[in-house]
């Protein structure tokens, strides 16, 4: 079977090694053009071309998939398969036609929960105890295409979404593989998803990490886990932005009578924060200018009092 393969960051790399492992004819290689990133805003490939060039296999880097030379370009390699994992671009109708057996997506959820840019970040902000990895058949819709396989994930208590990225996009190469190995072999039926089921899962930006002291202690903490590792939950203490980074429910329903907010306790390892329902101890935080430190680390240079209260 000849497959194009289209990923751009490292979520996608997994699923292109394990084609490359299994012998997998992989005529060509799309991913974003190259971009700025970093402080220094230097120009560097995505990881998904590196692991493109590391194995021989040609590259390309539209600046629109839809574009009449791409369109012509993948229609002359005749492929069997389109596969695409967290490649960046909608796929146009010229795209979708051209692969014999259509287009397999990889997707980071429970289809049809989690339809989205950011499912791995939702699925842990909305304290779900399980996910998992979806593949699909693509359509115009979007994440909307028939359920090929899936496989569930449990997220632990103290999982964040850059440890549930790092598990998933294992996991999503596995599926991938016994996914086209079982297209192959006629094995798979698709499922049609169920609409009236489906949930939207919308990208993040870095004001969805603004706590709201007024919800309760486990809302906060999985926002916490949920925009760890970007953008970083943070709140305002004494007119200094302070990112949260790492945090445990110390109680659930405890009211102190204090506002929501409000340092109850400090200790070595950790500060207590009242919250709208229930207590929150914080571990670890980060300031502007300054790297992610231990509550310990942060008081050697900065006060921090019981009764200080953090900005609603």
């Amino acid at each position: 079977m000849k497959i194009v393969f289209m990923g751009t960051p490292e979520f996608a790399v997994p699923s292109l090694e394990i084609l490359v492992e299994n012998n997998i004819d992989i005529a060509m290689v799309v991913t974003q053009p190259d971009r700025p990133r970093g402080r220094g805003h230097k120009v560097t490939f995505s990881p998904v071309k590196n692991c493109a060039i590391q194995n021989n296999i040609p590259v390309i880097q539209p600046e629109k998939i839809g574009s009449s030379e791409c369109v012509e370009m993948l229609s002359e390699l005749e492929p069997d398969l389109f596969v695409t994992c967290a490649f960046g671009q909608f796929l146009t109708r010229e795209i979708l036609d051209i692969p014999k057996y259509g287009t397999v997506n990889v997707h980071g959820s429970l289809l049809p929960k989690y339809r989205g840019a950011a499912p791995i970040q939702w699925a842990i902000i909305n304290g779900e105890k399980k996910t998992g990895v979806t593949t699909m058949l693509t359509v115009l819709k979007l994440d909307a295409g028939d359920i090929l396989l899936t496989k569930e994930i449990e997220i632990d208590d103290d999982m964040t979404a850059g440890h549930l990225h790092d598990k998933m996009s294992v996991v999503g190469a596995e599926l991938l593989i016994e996914t086209i190995q079982g297209l192959e072999k006629g094995d798979i039926t698709p499922i049609p998803q169920n609409d009236v089921e489906a949930t939207y899962a919308p990208r993040i930006s870095r004001d969805t990490g603004k706590i709201v002291w007024g919800n309760s202690a486990r809302a906060i903490h999985n926002l916490v886990r949920g925009t760890n590792p970007w953008p970083i939950a943070y709140a305002y203490l004494n007119n200094e932005r302070m990112r949260i980074c790492k945090t445990a429910v110390y109680d659930e329903e405890k009211l102190t009578g204090v506002e929501p907010g409000t340092i109850i306790e400090t200790a070595k390892d950790g500060f207590l924060v009242q919250t709208g329902k229930g207590i929150i101890k914080v571990f670890e935080v980060q300031c502007d200018n300054s790297r992610r430190m231990t509550v310990q680390e942060y008081v050697c240079g900065h006060t921090l009092n019981q009764g200080d209260c953090f900005e609603s």
